[in-house]
């Protein structure tokens, strides 16, 4: 028996390791999907495309908006009243090839802008893992993922990743930790903390809201609740606020919304989006 044994224990764990180190699971096939009107989506898509390692490609409107941003506004404008998409190359990539889809635009009216809006009238991500990604003035991300959501119910649209246009520099330090955080790339982070409850803005919260929103002309309001957490580098605050009367949008006062704003060490306050 003792003989049998001294060659039978080791074929168990030689067994035992190969069972271990079987086929690993397939990695999933990722493609970043973008349209930028201007250079901040594309640099925020190739930014995921090398963190990632994945497959990208640009959508391309048959017509390119150009001109200024205000022939840009009001093309889209009177394209979104008329109810008319732009028309948009082909896109060469295999959709049903791919596992998780990340989908980037600009907010344009508080959602993707027009020439995604054509392309996803053409394709099908039912079944897919949706991220999206949008640069923006003021924010449009939790709009524009809703959007999506009503869009393809069958797919999964999962948490994504919003960049004011006046940030733009943050993007790579923001995407390296929103990839972390997800799991989509390996590496340390530190998780946040939930915003704790919110309790009415204290003098100095007020001022921080100010100084981050003051410059911004499409946000004329007051501060009246406020939130804050710890990150990396100083406070994120979670404002609540509300829209205060101007003589050009007499409708609007009183109207409330989330602003999300980072005081970093040595830094000025900035607001990083706003949820309407």
């Amino acid at each position: 028996m003792a003989k049998i044994l001294k060659w039978l224990l080791p074929l168990v764990a030689v067994l035992i390791t190969a069972a271990s180190c079987g086929p690993k699971a397939k990695a999933p096939k990722v493609l970043v999907l973008y349209y930028s009107q201007s250079a901040n989506t594309k640099a925020v898509a190739e930014e995921f495309a090398s963190r990632l390692g994945a497959d990208i490609e640009e959508i391309l409107p048959v017509e390119p908006y150009s001109g200024t941003y205000q022939d840009v506004v009001e093309r889209s404008r009177r394209e979104r009243e008329l109810e008319i998409l732009p028309k948009v190359q082909p896109i060469s990539s295999d959709i049903a090839a791919y596992d998780i889809i990340f989908l980037g635009y600009p907010v344009w009216f508080g959602t993707y802008a027009l020439p995604v809006a054509s392309l996803l009238s053409d394709i099908d991500l039912s079944g897919k893992k949706v991220v999206p990604f949008c640069t923006f003035g003021s924010g449009g991300l939790s709009t524009s993922s809703k959007d999506l959501a009503a869009k393809f119910p069958d797919a999964e649209i999962l948490p994504g990743y919003g960049v004011r246009a006046a940030r733009i520099a943050a993007a790579p330090k923001e995407i390296d930790r929103f990839l972390k955080a997800g799991g989509f790339i390996e590496g340390e982070y530190t998780p946040l903390d939930d915003f704790p409850a919110p309790h009415a803005v204290s003098q100095d919260e007020a001022a921080i809201f100010d100084a981050a929103v003051g410059n911004y002309p499409m946000i004329h309001a007051k501060a009246t609740d406020a939130s804050a957490r710890t990150i990396p580098g100083g406070t994120e605050y979670l404002f609540t606020a509300v829209d205060l009367p101007r003589e050009s949008l007499p409708q609007q006062p009183g109207r409330q919304f989330k602003v999300y704003v980072n005081a970093l060490d040595g830094q000025a306050p900035e607001f990083t989006q706003v949820v309407r």
